[in-house]
């Protein structure tokens, strides 16, 4: 059976690395399936999505020259299941949302950007200022550790 470019076929999975898998196609031929190239979500270990000897459907991406044949398994999956994250399986780390820096209540009450006089404007930007640099202080006090370097062991 040819191997063609864009073609969907089903394979065997026969190993497993880092970087990849390797995946037994139709006619015994052997094509990799990158790392990048497994899951329509972040993979950070091909074993929480792939095991050996499992049976898997691939997409050809190319046959290079050398006769070295490159796989998909992501691009072989529906645009709706390209979407949807595989269930059972990690989803993408996804960063926690930065705390707000001031402690300052919001005042919606106010609406959308009415102006406000320069003294409150000045106000404002101190009391964040203040705000700030008070957070710093705490942090750097707690980084700070000792007065001074330890000695260990016996007296000079």
């Amino acid at each position: 059976m040819a191997l063609e470019v864009g073609s969907v076929v089903e394979g065997k999975v026969t190993g497993i690395t880092k970087f990849g898998a390797f995946v037994e196609l139709p006619g015994g031929k052997t094509g990799m399936v990158h790392i990048s190239e497994v899951a329509a979500t972040y993979v950070k270990e091909i074993r929480d999505f792939i095991q050996e000897n499992q049976v898997v459907r691939v997409k050809i991406l190319a046959v290079t020259p050398e006769g070295r044949i490159n796989l998909s398994m992501k691009r072989a999956l529906s645009p709706e299941q390209q979407q949807a994250a595989p269930e059972g399986r990690p989803a993408a780390p996804r960063r926690p949302a930065a705390p707000r820096r001031s402690s300052a209540p919001i005042d919606y009450s106010r609406g959308p950007a009415q102006p406000q006089t320069f003294e409150e404007m000045l106000s404002h930007f101190k009391q964040r200022s203040d705000d700030k640099m008070s957070d710093i202080r705490r942090n750097l006090d707690g980084k700070r550790g000792s007065s001074g370097p330890k000695r260990h062991g016996g007296s000079r």
